[in-house]
């Protein structure tokens, strides 16, 4: 008898699906198993509000995981950005495979480079974290940049500058990986001036955690250089949202000489929306051996980063 198909949740968009699509063909070499992608819609797919406004991150997530609580897919990817920091104890986040470029990436109009960019440009949008530091950026670079907030996919997004309504956009490099549209980017942002999201680049792939069968499957997908480096930057970003509400950028590296990983570097920023005011901290230490040795350096980082004052950047949380 053969064993029926998988079932893999996907949001329905062009890069969700491409890498839904991917993942799936990961899994069937692993287990031989068909394996069919289930198209989901999300709140935040539907909705034209800004994130800010919706819930931010754990929108796109909610109707996937609802999903899998029902039993009409066995298992789901996310993009690892979106996953909000607590994990339910009904789904494990059963692997996180090697991660894509983290980088952030300008398309600008004429092929322009970020520093080529005229006064005044307008760059769009939807993350306060990358506004909070291309706002600092271009202060840096004596340059005036207005940031313009912007919803919708890829090429929703990239036509802003085509039809001229926009000088740039601001993108992952990650998603455009996946879709084949890297030739687009007109710069690369460096991760010394602009930190990622948490997460960002890597994917997050989810089932029941009473399913030890296709946990351990999926497990086989599993990076473990990514996984310790997103979860001390989740660490770091759950600590700092338990202490303020300011937009949070972090990317932890793995340092060594080519042949081994020896050490970690973790950097974290948070800041005000205009780029006024940021908090830029880094640490390096040892590889963590394990979960809670990278949630620790995450949480130590953002200690430090309360006590510079990143809280009273936009403000406390209201308890």
């Amino acid at each position: 008898m053969t064993e029926r198909a998988l079932r893999l949740g996907t949001r329905r968009s062009k890069l969700a699906m491409a890498q839904s699509g991917q993942v799936a063909e990961a899994v069937r070499r692993l287990s031989g198993r068909a394996v069919e992608l289930v198209e989901i819609t999300t709140y935040g797919d539907v909705s034209r509000e800004h994130l800010a406004q919706i819930g931010g991150t754990g929108v796109f997530v909610a109707a996937l995981r609802e999903a899998l609580a029902r039993g009409e897919v066995d298992f789901a990817v996310h993009s690892l950005k979106d996953l909000p920091t607590t994990q339910p104890d009904e789904l494990a986040l059963a692997a996180v495979p090697k991660r894509e470029d983290p980088r952030d990436v300008l398309i600008a109009r004429d092929g322009l480079s970020f520093e080529r960019l005229p006064n005044g440009a307008r760059i769009g949008t939807g993350s306060p974290r990358r506004m909070a530091q291309l706002n600092a950026y271009a202060r840096t670079h004596g340059l005036t940049i207005e940031t313009v907030p912007i919803r919708g996919n890829v090429d929703t997004r990239i036509g802003f500058v085509r039809n001229g309504e926009l000088d740039a956009v601001v993108l992952a490099a990650a998603g455009l990986n996946r879709i084949g549209r890297t030739d687009e980017v007109t710069d690369f942002l460096s991760v010394d001036f602009v930190l990622p999201a948490p997460g960002q680049g890597a994917l997050a792939i989810e089932c029941s955690a009473s399913d030890a069968d296709l946990v351990a499957t999926l497990a086989g997908l599993d990076d473990p250089h990514t996984r310790v480096a997103v979860t001390a930057e989740r660490s770091l970003l759950a600590a700092l949202e338990a202490g303020c509400s300011a937009p949070v950028g972090a990317l932890a590296d793995l340092l060594g000489d080519g042949q081994e990983f020896t050490e970690m570097r973790l950097r974290g920023v948070v800041g005000t929306t205009d780029g006024s005011s940021l908090v830029q901290l880094s640490t390096t230490g040892p590889v963590p051996t394990s979960h809670d040795d990278a949630a620790a350096l995450g949480r130590a980082l953002a200690d430090e980063m309360l006590a510079k004052g990143a809280a009273g950047l936009m403000g406390e949380r209201a308890l």
